[in-house]
């Protein structure tokens, strides 16, 4: 689709076209809703809008497509649109960047929605991990591991040394894949999914180091370095480590018939007590295959599980969260419908805002890692 500029611009658009970003943040979030079904039926499909699971409802109800980061970056560069817009997080966009067809643009509506996960491995730390690792003599045994939740540069950092990307549900075939070509696994950034993921593999608790890039030496000697099978980095993410085990305690002892699921980025007390691992999809599946009447607490963000609870409330089945406190990904919560409208938007005039571009090296690198993932996923 070719948007001719100046004839066609929508009454909206036309209304705002020196309007700021912070004009749209002053007006309430209801005000939006007919000026992005608006741009969005201008854009036809020059534009697509992915939703990530945990997105506010006020925004992912606009979603083309909904899922995990991987299965919408995939999905966005399978379609014919120019223009991808992430509802989600900065490291979301830059995987689908690196997976975009030629051509292909990739918005986030705002530059703010970070991830704290991803930002607790910053490649120089990494980097410095490795020159560590080497002065070692124990690089070479390693293979560095990534999870998807990662920036674009630890995702090259991983492809140019031989690793690999994995995500939530492939993260024990990446770990095979990585052991059948070395000794010992570097697992960036996600601790706790690495942690569950070796364990269910047989590899004992004390065989995993945890590297922790604010200590020196990552606060290991070279003996437990090299007494290591895996070396973890020491990140987390915000929203699955509040779920703690007295959450699981406390649920159980209020629903002796519940079924707790939880996602394997929450803690190994937390995971170990759960009657279910499994990714986003997983879980949802989950909900899905289970009988009507069926009991659920899980343990992931709030957006999610308030949904499948309305999805799911007319065939009688009673989902909760684990943590009735609430467990908001505040990052992904910064993209509202005023950004997402500023952006469709500007779209319409002609003008692209909030481009996410990975550097041409970084991207070659970070896709090599992908695509290890991607031919690893197919030998199961």
């Amino acid at each position: 689709m070719t948007l001719v500029l100046d004839e066609t611009k929508a009454p909206a658009a036309q209304a705002n076209e020196t309007c700021t970003l912070e004009n749209y943040l002053a007006l309430p979030d209801h005000s939006m809703d007919g000026r992005i079904r608006e741009a969005r039926e201008r854009l036809g499909a020059a534009a697509v809008i992915l939703g990530h699971h945990y997105q506010r409802d006020e925004v992912v109800r606009f979603a083309d497509f909904t899922g995990d980061s991987y299965k919408l970056a995939k999905t966005a560069a399978a379609t014919s649109a120019k223009y991808i817009v992430f509802c989600g997080v900065h490291f979301m966009a830059e995987s689908a960047d690196i997976l975009a067809r030629e051509g292909q643009q990739v918005i986030l509506p705002d530059l703010n929605a970070g991830c704290s996960m991803a930002d607790m491995a910053e490649i120089g730390q990494v980097e410095d991990c490795w020159d560590v690792l080497t002065r070692l003599h124990l690089s070479d045994e390693f293979v560095p591991v990534t999870y998807i939740n990662s920036t674009a540069a630890i995702k090259a950092f991983c492809g140019e040394r031989g690793g690999l990307v994995c995500t939530s549900s492939s993260a024990r075939a990446a770990l095979q894949w990585g052991f059948a070509r070395g000794k010992r696994i570097l697992f960036l950034p996600d601790q706790h999914l690495g942690r569950n993921t070796g364990h269910a593999m047989g590899i004992p608790l004390e065989e995993m180091a945890v590297w922790d890039p604010w200590a020196i030496q990552g606060g290991q000697t070279k003996e437990r370095l090299a007494a290591s099978r895996m070396l973890l980095w020491k990140g987390h993410c915000a929203v699955h480590q509040r779920f703690l085990p007295i959450h699981v305690d406390q649920v159980r002892a209020k629903y002796p018939d519940i079924r707790v699921i939880v996602h394997p980025e929450c803690r190994y007390e937390v995971c170990q007590k759960a009657d279910a691992l499994g990714s986003t999809e997983q879980l949802i599946a989950l909900v899905e295959q289970a009988p009507e009447g069926s009991m659920f607490a899980i343990g992931t963000e709030i957006h999610l599980v308030n949904r499948l609870a309305r999805r799911f409330a007319a065939e009688g089945k009673k989902i909760i969260t684990l943590d009735d406190t609430g467990c908001l990904c505040t990052t992904m919560y910064r993209i509202s419908p005023q950004h997402l409208a500023w952006a469709l938007e500007n779209l319409v005039e002609g003008r692209v805002v909030n481009r996410v571009q990975v550097k041409a090296e970084v991207k070659h690198w970070a896709r090599v890692a992908l695509d290890r993932m991607i031919e690893t996923g197919s030998r199961q």
